[in-house]
């Protein structure tokens, strides 16, 4: 690891501040991806921000008109013990429960899953975001069976690797950005971006901003849940992800919120699954339909196509637990 300068900051204005350094620099939360990019040779920041000092970023408000306050760096944990979060917003903590590491769910924190950095071993072994060799992307040619299915007509095959994202992108969340021009913010949706060339990034964070919160809005008539399947029990990233937010009028879907995750370079919505959904009594061959056109023009690659069968099941699991008809 390259020698780097530190700065802990107390208030988000010096943190912004703190960033602001020739070089690069990057902001610290639980560390757990930051501190490996860093180890691996793949991040060399002039200087590590630490956040860890800041009030205002951390804890869980709700407001009954506003909905669930959640600041940047509440931790996995923290959001797990939340009964509102439970009772209120399950999908939440259903994405904090396959996060299968206790030590991992004590300093992971939620503004931490939404920032860390693509798991694909080209990134990771530092052929850059799009893992260019040669001049071209080696995820097409080479293994890729944890790549993306959908939003990969290039350069980008990565995966989006944030568990919350699907969740909060069905809830209609908003991420809660500071910089040095202020305050702004942004639906969780747009937080992601699929990058063209390897200088862009997959976040839309500008230079010294950083993610000071999240909010969701009230849930308590929305049913709401996230499926997700696992090759192994112990702690790794999903295979594939699904997200449904419904909106009932009895047993009639009134309005449905429909995102996959783990399958494309952001989280991917899918709106051809909400239009299967909206208006109709939900069934298990409803559900199954929508799994149908939640992955309908879908792309694998040479090693990934076993992704597209588990998204549609992870989108039909995810309906029906959604609906309290799980199977």
């Amino acid at each position: 690891m390259k020698a780097f300068e530190y700065a802990s900051p107390s208030s988000v204005e010096e943190a912004i501040a703190a960033l602001a350094v020739e070089g690069g620099a990057a902001a610290l939360a639980g560390g757990i991806d930051l501190l490996s990019l860093m180890k691996d040779g793949v991040e060399s920041p002039k200087r590590v921000v630490n956040l860890k000092g800041i009030k205002a970023l951390k804890g869980i408000i709700y407001d009954s008109r506003k909905g669930l306050q959640i600041g940047a760096l509440t931790t996995i944990e923290e959001l797990l013990a939340d009964r509102r979060v439970q009772s209120e917003y399950p999908a939440l903590a259903q994405a904090a429960q396959g996060v299968r590491s206790a030590q991992i769910q004590a300093v992971g924190t939620v503004g931490g899953d939404l920032c860390q950095r693509p798991r694909c071993w080209y990134y990771r072994s530092g052929y850059g975001l799009l893992g260019i060799y040669n001049g071209k992307s080696m995820a097409p040619e080479g293994d890729n069976r944890y790549h993306a299915i959908l939003g990969n007509a290039g350069p980008a095959y990565f995966v989006s690797p944030s568990s919350f994202a699907p969740a909060l992108i069905t809830l209609d969340a908003i991420v809660q950005i500071a910089g040095p021009k202020g305050k702004r913010d942004l639906p969780v949706q747009q937080f992601f971006r699929i990058p063209t060339k390897e200088s862009e990034k997959e976040h839309s964070l500008d230079s010294s901003e950083i993610v000071t919160g999240v909010l969701v809005p009230p849930a308590a008539k929305i049913k709401n849940a996230i499926y997700e399947v696992h090759q192994k029990q112990s702690l790794d990233w999903p295979l594939v992800a699904a997200a449904v937010a419904l909106e009932m009028d009895g047993r009639v879907v009134r309005k449905a919120r429909v995102a996959l995750g783990h399958v494309a370079p952001i989280p991917w919505p899918a709106p051809a699954a909400e239009q299967v959904l909206a208006g109709k009594p939900v069934t298990e061959s409803l559900a199954e339909q929508a799994g149908q056109a939640a992955v309908e023009g879908a792309r694998p690659l040479s090693g990934n196509a076993y992704k597209v069968r588990l998204g549609r099941v992870a989108v039909k699991r995810a309906v029906l637990r959604a609906a309290g008809m799980e199977v």
